[in-house]
């Protein structure tokens, strides 16, 4: 396995670093009750995903 010859400085690890930044997850809004949900996901708030109920969503008491 191969071995730097020189130490490598902090300036040059971190410049290396800098692209090593979470995202932000894309959020949109359901288009059968207009809540705020995760693209690709099934909407939470009312269980429908691409126009038709996947999932039955249980009302909270």
């Amino acid at each position: 396995m191969a071995l730097p010859k020189r130490r490598h400085s902090k300036s040059r690890g971190r410049k290396r670093r800098t692209h090593w930044k979470i995202t932000v997850p894309t959020v949109q809004e359901c288009p059968h009750c207009h809540q705020l949900k995760l693209a690709h996901r099934i909407c939470p708030n009312c269980g429908y995903y691409n126009g038709r109920q996947v999932v039955s969503v249980k009302e909270a008491e």
